[in-house]
Formats: structure tokens, C-alpha cells, sequence
């Protein structure tokens, strides 16, 4: 399946509280407990499925529900819980076995089994302590999703130190994923076919690892450097280690003859990526609040990593205060990707090969996002909901085009309750 979270999902939701004001008392870091209800709609089509070998449709479709609880502990501490539930259909992750459905077996077209859909569920705890004079800040979390042949459970930390009256701040991010497969490899490679098609005898070797380890380091540097200005760099460390392949994605050699059955070729092999991957990934943003009215929001990323990757990545969003209840936010992206050196269409890789995949989200394309969204804000909670105060209702929507021809789009409603 080729779920594309290029296009955010949710939208994270960024505020400094809290001062001392003299030795008797202190702000609460977090005045009263929230309650955060996220929803995404998102679907996709392209003719680049890497599951048939970079060839087929791309139609897939995810739903996704999540629950943010932040409560505060005390002054100085939060609990936040994040719990979700997503579930997808992909017409491409179908063909996996696109022989077990009732029509003529095709790439561009779904199979009706089970490798149809699945769901995630994540689970995904952390914890802020703040300082007394809120100038430190400590956080530990952990992660845990399942999907039906892909474990993670991540933890993680951070580190933020305030100085200069709190118009600087330096701050450390640490994780590690853990994760494990349960490899569905394509019908054709589990065995029973040869006997069935004259010739068909692809040399397919199972993955000796089922695992794959992650780990990340980030330094982020934010200053206010102006009453208008404000800026931030980011920098990023990110190695992985383990099955960095998808088993179930399809390579078609270019050195070996073609075997189907009705309109659906078989498999040569299955993708083979490097075992090991370092990403660098380096960030820079710029804000500028214009005058009560407007912010200009500039984000720029500069990636690349060993596997031949260099990407550029520019975001631009404008949110336009109305009143003190709306706001409109416009936003561009825009995104553009050299391929990795082990990128091959349909047929290009040979088979003496020792790496290869056909998977067009590792292929060179450049693409556009384009979105636009509203927020309520409810200052003093009015609107009640049993014993919920709402704060405030987010709708955003976003349309994403690839120069290779994949399009997709999301849709995300978002709302705060205050727990009085």
C-alpha cells in the first residue's frame, strides 16, 4: 500500500503559558484539562503501484480518528494520552493476491480479498515537567501502534532550555522505533505457481530480517529576533537499520522473460533496498506578524540522504485573522526529490542487480499542495457539551499533485474541549 503522509494528517497546535509573578504564586503550566477530537478523510489514485511493479492503480482511501487527553498533574506537570484508530482501502495493496477476487485479474483494476484493508491502532502516552521558573522543560513519551503485518513501539525524549527573558530557546529531541514485520510476500512468490506456468521459475530468496530499528536525534534553535520576526533552524539525524525493503512490492528484470496469468504479470522478485539508511534532514523557518490581522508563516527544508536522495521542501501559510472568533489559514507547499540510486521503472533493473525497487515514491517528481482552512475560536467557552467547554473547531482541506501523476486529497476536522 502506498499511504502518503506527505500530506499532514493532523495539525499540531503550538502555545507558550505560564510566568512566575512573584514568590507566592506561579501560572499552571496547563489551566484546566483539554480534550482534542481529530478526524482525516484522505484518498489518492496514481497508475505507479509499487505492489504490481510500478504499474497500477493507486487508489487507496484512509479514514482516521484520533483522542487527545492533556491533563494537567499539577503546576509543573502534563499528561497527554493520544489514542487512534485508522483504516484504509487500497485498491494496489489488494493485488498482493490479485487472483482471489470474482473479476479477471488486472494491475489497474482491485482484487476484492483481504489484503483490501486493514487498520491501525496507536497508542501514544508522554509527559511535561516544567521548571518553577518555566525556563526547563523535560518530556518523556512512548509509542505502540499495530496494523496486520507491521508492529512499532517507540519511546522517546525531550529537553527545551528558555534564556535571554525567554526570547531564545535550544531544544533536543531523542526516539527510537522498534518495529517488526509479519511479511506478506505477492501470491506468485509463496510457492505453487511453477508447476501451473511453463518457464515461471523466479530465484526468490524470503527475508532472513524481520525487524527494522530507527532512531533520531534533532537540535532545534528558536529566536525571537524581532517584535514582528521570529525564526527557528532545525537539524536532524535520523538512521535506520533492519528490512528497510516492503516485501510485498513487486520488480519486474528487464533481462528475463514475462509470465501471466490472465492480465496480470507475475513477479520476478520483490523490492531490495539496503539493510542500513542515514537521513539528514535540515529545517529553517521564518514568521512574520504583519499586524494583528495577518502572520506570514515561511517553513524550508533541505534533505538528503545515502541513498541518493536530495530533496527540497517549501511551505508558505498565511493565516488571516477575520475577527476574534475566525481565522482563515491559505497555505502552499511545494516539494521537489532527485531518485534514490536504486530506483528502476517497470522492467529497467536486471537481475544480476544487487539492489532495486520500482517504487515511485523513491523516483525523482516534484509536487504541489495546495490548501485552505477555518478556525472557530470560542475565547470564553461558551458552547457547552455536557462538562466540556468548546474552545475550538478546526476545518482544513489540502490537494496534492504529483508531476508522476499521482493526486491526492485530505480532508481534517479538529476540535478542543476545555474540562471545566
Amino acid at each position: 500500500m502506498n499511504k502518503l503522509f506527505l500530506i499532514p494528517l493532523l495539525f499540531v497546535f503550538c502555545s507558550s503559558s505560564g510566568q512566575q509573578t512573584d514568590t507566592d504564586y506561579k501560572k499552571r503550566v496547563l489551566e484546566a484539562g483539554e480534550l482534542e477530537m481529530l478526524f482525516s478523510y484522505y484518498s489518492q489514485d496514481g497508475q505507479n503501484a509499487a505492489v504490481s511493479g510500478g504499474e497500477g492503480t493507486e487508489e487507496l482511501t484512509d479514514a482516521t480518528s484520533s483522542l487527545v487527553l492533556k491533563l494537567p498533574l499539577n503546576d509543573d506537570d502534563v499528561l497527554t494520552v493520544d489514542v487512534g484508530v485508522s483504516a484504509y482501502t487500497s485498491a494496489s495493496s489488494s493485488n498482493v493476491n490479485p487472483f482471489d477476487g470474482g473479476g479477471l485479474a488486472n494491475p489497474f483494476s482491485a482484487s476484492s480479498g483481504a489484503s483490501k484493508s486493514d487498520v491501525l491502532a496507536y497508542f501514544n502516552p508522554s509527559y511535561t515537567h516544567s521548571s518553577d521558573d518555566r525556563n526547563k522543560v523535560w518530556s518523556a513519551k512512548a509509542y505502540v501502534s499495530n496494523e496486520y503485518d507491521y508492529f512499532s513501539i517507540g519511546f522517546g525524549g525531550s529537553y527545551a532550555y528558555l534564556f535571554n527573558e525567554k526570547n531564545t530557546e535550544v531544544s533536543i529531541n531523542v526516539q527510537a522505533f522498534l518495529d517488526g514485520w509479519n511479511p506478506q510476500y505477492p501470491v506468485e512468490l509463496r510457492g505453487g505457481f511453477e508447476g501451473n506456468i511453463v518457464g515461471y521459475n523466479p530465484t526468490f530468496n524470503r527475508f532472513d530480517k524481520e525487524g527494522r530499528n530507527s532512531y533520531s536525534a534533532s537540535l532545534n534553535i528558536s529566536q525571537i529576533l524581532s517584535k514582528r520576526l521570529q525564526g527557528s533552524l532545525s537539524i536532524d539525524i535520523v538512521t535506520q537499520n533492519g528490512l528497510l525493503s516492503t516485501p510485498f512490492q513487486r520488480v519486474y528484470f528487464g533481462d528475463v522473460d514475462d509470465f501471466f496469468i490472465e492480465d496480470f504479470q507475475l513477479a520476478d522478485d520483490v523490492e531490495r533496498l539496503p539493510e542500513n539508511r542515514l537521513k539528514l534532514p535540515i529545517g529553517a523557518r521564518l514568521n512574520y506578524f504583519a499586524n494583528d490581522l495577518l502572520v506570514l508563516r515561511s517553513y524550508y527544508r533541505l534533505y538528503f540522504d545515502d541513498w541518493g536522495i536530495t530533496a527540497h521542501t517549501f511551505n508558505l501559510e498565511a493565516p488571516i485573522k477575520l475577527n476574534d472568533t475566525f481565522t482563515l489559514y491559505p497555505t502552499y507547499r511545494y516539494y521537489t526529490q532527485t531518485a534514490a540510486d536504486y530506483f528502476y521503472a517497470k522492467e529497467v533493473a536486471q537481475s544480476t542487480f544487487e539492489y532495486y525497487t520500482s517504487d515511485f515514491d523513491l523516483s525523482e517528481y516534484s509536487a504541489n499542495q495546495y490548501g485552505f482552512g477555518i478556525q472557530y475560536k470560542d475565547i470564553f467557552t461558551k458552547t457547552k457539551l455536557l462538562l466540556f467547554g468548546l474552545k475550538t473547531v478546526d476545518l482544513r482541506y489540502s490537494y496534492y499533485n504529483r508531476s508522476n501523476g499521482l493526486n491526492a486529497s485530505i480532508i481534517t476536522l479538529g476540535t478542543t474541549f476545555i474540562i471545566d
